[in-house]
């Protein structure tokens, strides 16, 4: 029993790892936003760097399907883990520098490192499910556990952190220690300017905290990779790649469904036949929006929309919306329609 818990804790912190950088660099926006030349724009611009990371998983998938067992999932993983470590670490200290481009400031290498862990977190979702196939079946719903918390622990230490409080002081205070250098209009001045006040802890310590997170996964894949109490929980038949056993699973699982057909009433018509094709293209033209808005349109408009109200109401609204999907998650477990 003690066995099976180090197991499911494995999982679920396994799972952690799986979209932590980017959920956690979502809600950290309203404390970057006032401190890069790109400003309101950026989260515009993260939508778009992390739909163009796409092309790494597109890669592991063309793979899968065109030179099945070629690709060496646990080798990608370690890859991709270890890349996510190293481009965390690296946003810690380089996320404010900036390098001039045709003249105009640009936060270059902060841009660089969001590609490079978008690329870790989208081909996350198409190494680590599989991987997961080697373990019996309980342990996939500690994993989606784990991979909801990838929101949800760093969103509760965005609200630890808090944002700075804003308030508005005279410019002349501003310029008063260099004052022996302003002419007579400069030391007249007499216009308010925004003055950001230090959160409970910096950006940089954020960002030190998701590196530990991606350690924290590194180390639970290599103790399910190679602790013996891990190995015990495994399927007695190994046979084949993790692709093989999953194709393998969904053809009994068909076996069983045709076999209960006759017995009872399914709960749902999907994956019958009993749709017409109109229907199912209804049904996936839904989901591609529904994904799109949460994925893109809402993430890089939200800058704007809260910006009337001020930096607080974008904290909270970024932050929250990290802890609604892991909760949401939580509710369909044991409500489902």
């Amino acid at each position: 029993m003690a066995m099976s818990i180090l197991t499911h804790v494995l999982a679920g912190l396994f799972g952690m790892g799986s979209w932590v950088t980017i959920c956690g660099l979502w809600v950290e926006l309203p404390l970057i936003v006032p401190q890069v030349p790109e400003g309101w724009y950026l989260p515009s611009y993260i939508s778009v760097i992390v739909q163009l990371a796409n092309i790494a998983p597109l890669f592991v998938t063309l793979m899968h399907r065109f030179r099945p067992g070629k690709l060496n999932e646990t080798a990608v993983i370690y890859f991709i883990v270890g890349f996510g470590i190293l481009a965390s670490l690296f946003l810690a200290f380089f996320w404010s520098e900036t390098v001039v481009v045709q003249g105009v400031k640009r936060s270059v290498p902060l841009l660089l490192l969001i590609f490079f862990i978008s690329i870790v977190d989208c081909t996350s979702s198409v190494t680590f499910l599989p991987f997961m196939t080697q373990l019996k079946a309980e342990y996939l719903m500690t994993y989606y556990v784990g991979e909801g918390l990838s929101g949800l622990v760093p969103a509760l230490v965005a609200m630890v952190q808090g944002v700075g409080v804003m308030e508005c002081i005279n410019a002349s205070q501003i310029l008063r220690f260099n004052e022996t250098h302003l002419n007579r209009s400069e030391r007249d001045t007499n216009y308010l300017v925004p003055n950001y006040q230090p959160a409970n802890f910096s950006v940089e310590a954020y960002f030190f905290f998701l590196t530990a997170m991606m350690v924290v996964c590194l180390v639970a894949f290599l103790l399910l990779n190679y602790h013996p109490a891990v190995a015990r929980e495994r399927p007695k038949n190994k046979n084949g790649d993790s692709i093989s056993r999953w194709k393998h699973k969904k053809s009994e699982q068909k076996q069983m469904m045709r076999s209960q057909k006759s017995s009872q009433k399914p709960r749902s018509m999907f994956g019958t036949g009993m749709y017409t094709w109109m229907q199912v293209m209804y049904i996936y033209v839904i989901l591609a929006w529904v994904t799109a808005l949460t994925n893109t349109g809402l993430p890089s408009v939200q800058s704007y929309s809260c910006l009337p109200y001020g930096d607080q109401a974008y904290h909270w609204s970024a932050t929250m919306a990290n802890v609604a999907n892991p909760i949401a998650c939580f509710i369909s477990m044991f409500y489902t329609q």
